[in-house]
């Protein structure tokens, strides 16, 4: 999708994503210590506002002039607190210009792009991290497509965490965490699904990485 069909998508919905925060966010960084943090494809700013609540210093970058507007009117909303440590830019994930300071956690979640693209905008990110930092990379795993339910159904833009790891091979990154998780969809407001034919709750399946610069 090009950034006219994202300002579309976004324009047509008041809360695309909902506004929680993503639960492997959550799970994977709420034991960091604050410091600044870059949200590359940052949407509607979700994440980035629960960052900015726990103390981060948050930059959010995204492809959608319509999402990065309606991100600084919640914004707007928020404490002066929590509000002035938030920044909100339009960018391309592919081809930002990272400062040379670098940041404490770069977060990637739910940039679904074609190979070579994710691939570019992967190493960006994980070029924009500190010593020390942590990049952690979550978005609709391959097998979502026949195995879990929402997300996109196309199969170039999804991928898995053995790719992430390939696309980031050669960055001096260590891995931490490398692994296929399920979403239950119900209980979150992105990417909703109907229940599954049981009655039960759908699910979705994530790739989930996450990894730190270690000097």
């Amino acid at each position: 999708m090009e950034s006219r069909d994202w300002d579309e998508r976004y324009a047509a919905s008041e809360l695309v994503w909902g506004g929680e925060p993503n639960r492997w966010v959550v799970r994977e960084v709420a034991g960091l210590a604050p410091g600044r943090a870059l949200d590359l494809a940052a949407g509607e700013g979700r994440n980035g506002i629960w960052l900015a609540g726990r103390g981060w210093q948050v930059t959010g970058l995204d492809f959608s002039a319509v999402a990065v507007e309606r991100a600084g009117r919640l914004t707007a909303q928020l404490p002066a607190e929590v509000a002035g440590r938030l920044t909100w830019r339009h960018g391309d994930a592919r081809t930002f210009a990272a400062p040379p300071t670098g940041y404490d956690l770069v977060l990637v979640a739910y940039l679904q792009l074609p190979a070579a693209d994710r691939r570019a905008a992967l190493r960006r990110a994980a070029a924009a991290l500190a010593p020390g930092g942590t990049l952690l990379v979550v978005g609709h795993d391959t097998t979502n497509l026949t195995e879990g339910v929402g997300g996109p159904q196309d199969p170039r833009v999804l991928f898995t965490p053995e790719d992430v790891l390939a696309d980031l091979a050669g960055t001096g990154l260590r891995t931490v965490r490398a692994e296929r998780v399920r979403r239950p969809v119900a209980a979150e407001a992105d990417h909703r699904a109907p229940a599954g034919e049981d009655g039960g709750r759908a699910e979705a399946l994530d790739a989930l990485v996450r990894l730190e610069r270690t000097g």
